[in-house]
């Protein structure tokens, strides 16, 4: 006859499993980890017999086996012939240190050591629960359901063999500059038709990284930083934090505006490919002009390659540095918005004396970047993964903003904006919308995410209160229309509301 006390403790220290990404093995493993560390299960404990164990967590018998198998080959169970499973003796559960009362009235006074908050900063964060709701049209999300998660694992696994391991777990080696830039130079640079050598490429953690480096450097008091506007802001955040005196230039359907304004600026920040967040890809004309502008008035440009080679015919621009003749247009761009925004991997491509000094300026942020990542990145390219996410991708893009088009002009005819022709996203003028974060929360309420436009706007007294960005990478294909229709009847409810 079974004890209902023992088994009610054992169900307490280990809770019943549950289907998830992680194995049940591990689930099962961890949760004897935790107990023994946590001091719950001392040493020398008997635990369940294989069959108990299953019985008490909802498992298979060989899922409890294996369980057993993990925790024996960790040290952390002994299996004794004829008597059973123990918690090893020489396991000590972690030592804690009991946390002191908080100290008050004598600590330092942060107003006078902190500087004070810049009250121009803006961002675009989105709720942390956006993964719940029904009509995610945002943007900075990968598709899952498009990444070939076997050929990645793949990678990594051939990434963690001993040759490969010793490549990535040496602190200080200047990794960077091997296996991973090498790919870049040979397959994802010429596709945007720029030559470069290893020392003129510098990888980073992610393109926010790349704006960090590129501020610390060159933005200062007394230099002015040309910005577009609309544009995204966290750059523009980087710059200003540095001193620099940001100068908003303003958009045509050809991109930046060559001003007077521009003229005085010391360097330029913009997305010639996809603008964001307009979309606009800059014209040829308006790229020679820039250019010229640049060497007449020695203008440094920062190109935020966002969205590279997500065109949909297959034919986009090359990028403005590969027209650049004089090394003035440093090129920053992210393999995060085809692979994943968690791996963080960015590089920029500039003049090998820029690099040089970007690369002391990293060292004394972080010794090197994760090389595992790097190397399994490096194979995931070099075996053809990479091309065949890419066309794949291009072809998910292509449907669903036709889908998008299709459906804002059949639910909102009155709305404005242009057919994308590239990226994964459209910029949506509502001539109605006399508020958009009013509007953008109404739209949460009825399970609709966008992006106002005002964080897109240095202005904020400017024509933003009538744009939202609409993202439509990561939505499932079925729900666009659906989605679409929902903003419609937000948008009808906004006019109603303003009409009384």
């Amino acid at each position: 006859m079974r004890n209902s006390r023992h088994d009610l403790m054992w169900k307490q220290l280990l809770p019943e499993t549950r289907r998830s990404d992680e194995p049940l093995q591990v689930q099962l493993s961890t949760a004897f980890v935790n107990a023994i560390l946590d001091g719950r299960l001392l040493a020398g404990t008997r635990l369940p017999s294989g069959r108990d164990l299953a019985r008490l967590t909802g498992v298979s018998r060989n899922t409890a086996m294996l369980a057993y198998e993990r925790l024996i080959a960790e040290g952390y169970v002994d299996a004794r012939p004829r008597d059973g499973y123990f918690v090893c003796s020489q396991i000590r559960p972690t030592d804690s240190v009991t946390a002191q009362p908080t100290v008050t009235g004598c600590g330092p006074d942060w107003s006078r050591h902190l500087p004070p908050v810049r009250p121009d900063i803006q961002w675009a964060d989105r709720p942390n629960v956006w993964r719940d709701v029904r009509y995610p049209f945002i943007y900075g999300q990968f598709d899952h359901r498009l990444f070939p998660i076997h050929q990645w694992r793949q990678c990594s696994r051939q990434a963690l063999e001993l040759r490969a391991v010793d490549r990535w777990w040496q602190e200080g080696e200047e990794i960077d500059s091997t296996q991973l830039i090498s790919q870049l130079i040979r397959r994802v640079l010429p596709r945007r038709g720029i030559a470069a050598n290893e020392d003129e490429v510098l990888l980073t953690l992610g393109r926010q990284q790349s704006f960090y480096l590129l501020a610390r450097l060159f933005a200062r008091e007394g230099r002015r930083v040309a910005v577009e506007d609309p544009g995204f802001m966290d750059p523009r955040n980087v710059f200003g934090h540095e001193g620099a005196e940001v100068v908003p230039i303003a958009l045509d359907d050809e991109g930046v505006v060559i001003s007077r304004e521009l003229a005085e600026c010391d360097y330029l920040y913009c997305t010639p490919g996809y603008q964001c967040p307009t979309g606009i890809t800059m014209s040829a004309g308006r790229r020679r002009d820039l250019l010229r502008l640049a060497r007449e008035r020695d203008l440094v440009i920062f190109e935020d390659d966002d969205d590279p080679e997500t065109q949909y015919d297959g034919q986009g621009q090359s990028a403005l540095k590969a027209e650049d003749q004089d090394g003035r247009v440093i090129y920053l761009s992210s393999l995060s918005k085809l692979l994943s925004p968690g791996l963080g991997i960015g590089f920029i491509v500039a003049p090998a004396p820029v690099i040089a000094r970007l690369r002391a300026l990293q060292r004394l942020m972080i010794r090197q970047i994760p090389g595992n990542n790097q190397i399994a990145t490096a194979l995931f390219i070099q075996q053809g993964h990479y091309d065949r996410l890419l066309q794949k991708t291009r072809d998910s893009l292509a449907h669903r903003a036709a889908l998008v088009v299709e459906a804002l002009r059949r639910e909102l005819p009155d709305a404005q904006f242009s057919d994308p022709r590239g990226g994964a996203t459209l910029w949506l003028k509502l001539p109605w919308c006399h508020d958009s974060l009013a509007f953008y929360y109404a739209a949460l309420e009825q399970g609709v995410l966008l992006d106002p436009g005002s964080a897109f706007f240095i202005d904020p007294q400017g024509e933003q209160h009538y744009f939202v960005r609409m993202g439509f990478g990561t939505i499932p294909v079925e729900r666009i229309a659906p989605g679409v229709r929902a903003l419609a009847q937000v948008v009808a409810g906004h006019i109603r509301s303003h009409r009384r």
